[in-house]
């Protein structure tokens, strides 16, 4: 099979390392540039650009659902002419950090809790980030909760280390196998990847 080269552009720092690591397992993906710069914000102003530039070269798309409705719906919101075949537009229901927790196995062990407290349908969780920073709380590894968890009396959501805390779990313990078995938006999206045929002119 021929590597088919790609852009990528994401929401932070880790959906980049996420989406890497799956692109990194499928053998089959050379990655061109990675587009970053903080925020949902940022990916749908420049949607329409993206959906212009994969008539070049493909693009991987990869954004949160947050408080959407539905993929489906969201990606109409956003994109309102033909989505060009070589988009590749993923959506993390609801947020990549579900997809993480999805592992229960190997996340419980990075956190250093019981797997029991790690939900088991991820998918389903209205906050999945919320969920993750309430587990590191439990954690018994102060340099977990230290870098996951925010500061006391602070109004930041996460902690100081939060994003490369959690790409090193990413790189290093993340079994995306389990993970997938485990939620559907992940599996979906693997499964996508891996059969993907750009469409030259």
């Amino acid at each position: 099979m021929s590597v088919v080269p790609v852009n990528l552009a994401t929401e932070d720092e880790l959906s980049e390392v996420v989406l890497l690591r799956i692109l990194t397992r499928l053998r089959r993906y050379a990655v061109g540039t990675a587009y970053r710069r903080g925020g949902y914000g940022y990916l749908r102003r420049t949607i329409h650009g993206w959906n212009r530039a994969a008539r070049g070269i493909p693009f991987i798309v990869l954004t949160d659902l947050d408080n959407s409705e539905c993929p489906s719906r969201l990606i109409e919101d956003w994109l309102d002419v033909p989505k060009h075949p070589n988009l590749l537009f993923r959506v993390a229901i609801r947020e990549v950090e579900a997809w993480l927790l999805a592992d229960r196995v190997n996340f419980s062990r990075f956190l250093a809790i019981a797997q029991e407290l790690v939900p088991i349908d991820s998918d389903g969780l209205d906050d999945p980030k919320a969920t993750l920073v309430n587990l590191a709380r439990q954690s018994r590894l102060k340099a977990i909760r230290d870098r996951i968890v925010p500061k006391r009396d602070s109004t930041a959501k996460q902690g100081p280390d939060y994003n490369a805390c959690l790409g090193s779990f990413v790189r290093d313990n993340w079994d995306i196998d389990a993970a997938r078995a485990a939620s559907l938006s992940l599996a979906k999206t693997v499964n996508r990847l891996r059969v993907f045929k750009p469409v030259w002119t």
